[in-house]
């Protein structure tokens, strides 16, 4: 049992490591269709850089660009090769569709399974994302 509020949490942001911000930001907009929500400069070639998928709907990417060599070894591999994100639509032969016309790679052809319809897609440096639409 638990003695944290069962309301008022929720996971936010998660960190994305990336090789450069501008690429990423427009990679995200561009073939996925986030918007940007912030972009500060912290100063000494750091920024703030945050998008999402929706006006506040599910958690936000924070874009971590590397810093250092250690770092720079996880881009595009964050989860070891395994399925990294869930991005959950309620439309995915829409979503597919447009994701593929903006070059977005699947790396499998749609599947219905029992959760829903999914395929695996790459983000622009490898890590791999489910595109779902759940079975309701």
């Amino acid at each position: 049992m638990s003695d944290f509020p069962a309301s008022g949490r929720r996971v936010a942001t998660v960190a994305v490591v990336v090789a450069d911000y501008d690429e990423a930001i427009a990679w995200y907009i561009e073939k996925l269709g986030f918007r940007l929500v912030e972009d500060v400069d912290l100063g000494h070639g750091k920024r703030w850089v945050t998008v999402e998928p929706g006006e506040g709907q599910g958690a936000r990417l924070l874009l971590a660009k590397a810093d250092g060599d250690r770092q720079a070894a996880s881009i595009g591999n964050q989860t070891g090769g395994r399925v990294f994100l869930f991005l959950e639509t309620d439309d995915f032969a829409r979503d597919h569709a447009l994701m593929t016309e903006r070059g977005v790679t699947f790396r499998e052809a749609p599947r219905r399974e029992g959760y829903g319809t999914v395929a695996v897609f790459a983000d622009l440096y490898g890590n791999l994302w489910d595109l779902i639409e759940p079975k309701r």
